[in-house]
């Protein structure tokens, strides 16, 4: 198993070396982020410099490849501008799940408003109710339906934010919090990330319905 925080040290000497002042955050995502990490998670890392240019991401490229366990690096590069100027409803989840190691993200909380939450949900919603009759139809595949149980999981992150004004990271701190329908979803998502056996029919039927809900709840 990574000791991510040796790994994330090495990580942050390498990106100063490159980068130096540049660098205006670094965080950390992801199961290693919410202290959930197996033998084989990614390391799902946050670098956000002054400015980036098609250069810089080459450089960036170059420094990942001199790094330990390389096949396992991901995650979101970008420039501060670009950041800043983003879609609210997107920053919402980022916001909230990025685990800080360098600098800080506060700068975007002015644009994290109820209206951007609101819209998360149901932008969020939509594209769980396409995804699931898509599934339906064509793909009938138990690996998409726990995908989009993956992204539901985030969905009823932001709905109990909305109801409680509090951010729960681990899922199975909803299950204490959530509404019944809320928790049924966070519980089918338990069940697949466990590797538990799920019935296809009743899990699409639940998620298709309840993202419905959802959207007509936000008009």
């Amino acid at each position: 198993m990574i000791d991510i925080n040796v790994w994330m040290d090495n990580f942050l000497q390498k990106l100063n070396e490159v980068f130096a002042s540049r660098v205006w955050f670094l965080g950390l995502q992801g199961s290693y982020g919410r202290g959930e990490a197996t033998e084989s998670s990614d390391i799902d890392v946050v670098v956000i410099l002054d400015e980036l240019s098609v250069s810089d991401i080459q450089t960036y490229h170059d420094m990942l490849e001199t790094l330990p366990h390389r096949e396992l690096i991901c995650g979101f590069v970008s420039g501060r501008n670009e950041i800043l100027n983003w879609e609210p409803s997107d920053l919402f989840q980022f916001y909230h799940d990025t685990t800080p190691i360098k600098g800080s993200l506060d700068d975007l909380l002015p644009l994290i408003d109820h209206i951007a939450i609101d819209r998360a949900i149901k932008m969020g919603a939509g594209n769980l109710y396409h995804g699931c009759v898509h599934n339906m139809l064509h793909e009938k595949s138990e690996e998409i339906l726990k995908g989009l149980y993956k992204a539901a999981s985030f969905v009823v992150q932001a709905i109990v934010f909305k109801q409680t004004g509090n951010y729960f990271k681990h899922q199975t701190q909803l299950l204490r919090v959530a509404s019944a329908e809320e928790r049924m979803i966070t519980e089918t998502f338990l069940k697949y990330k466990s590797g538990e056996a799920v019935d296809f029919s009743e899990a699409s039927r639940m998620l298709f319905e309840w993202s419905k809900k959802w959207i007509k709840t936000l008009c």
